[in-house]
């Protein structure tokens, strides 16, 4: 598959300081949709760090978005804000791929979401529903990246996290992303 005429939606987000006091603090989540190795859109919100706001918020972003996956950097933003993938899902109808470059340790995950938040129930559940984690070796030599698929199947997010390795691991649309909401965050 070729990265020619793909069209992704990309989400990273910004700098932040972990933990706040208060818990008031905000940083960016930004999601670039591509075509190819051609940038279409940027987009930004803000979210709240360790919040439970980054869902809503990219359901906003993706509206009037035509894209054949998101692919989220991850499954955390801003801290501990999950966002939930079944739910973007459910109501775009896009896939949605979790991506990320080390393999998950959701028992460290779980550990510290007890430690730290009293309804870690509810943002446990996400991590929970989110099914087996894949790899895939985007580049022949290279590291393998980890993922998890929503709407999709495996061997079609493979090809998709492989097509959009352009210049490295991370899948371009998060690259970019990252790079732009960390460059924003500073001055946001």
């Amino acid at each position: 598959m070729s990265p020619d005429g793909m069209r992704l939606f990309g989400v990273e987000d910004g700098s932040f300081k972990a933990f706040p006091k208060p818990r008031s603090e905000e940083t960016l989540l930004c999601g670039v949709e591509t075509e190819g190795d051609r940038i279409v859109c940027v987009r930004l919100a803000r979210i709240h760090v360790d919040g439970l706001d980054a869902t809503e918020k990219l359901l906003c972003m993706l509206t009037g978005v035509e894209t054949e996956a998101v692919i989220l950097g991850g499954i955390t933003f801003g801290g501990f804000n999950i966002v939930n993938p079944m739910r973007i899902y459910e109501e775009t109808g896009v896939p949605v791929i979790v991506y990320s470059g080390v393999k998950p340790d959701n028992e460290s995950m779980l550990s510290a979401l007890r430690k730290h938040f009293a309804d870690w129930r509810v943002r446990w559940e996400i991590i929970e529903r989110l099914g087996p984690v894949y790899s895939v070796e985007p580049f022949g030599g290279e590291p393998p990246v980890y993922f998890e698929v929503i709407g999709g199947v495996r061997d079609w997010a493979e090809d998709v996290l492989r097509a959009s390795a352009v210049v490295s691991r991370i899948p371009e649309p998060v690259r970019v992303a990252g790079l732009i909401a960390r460059g924003l965050s500073r001055v946001f």
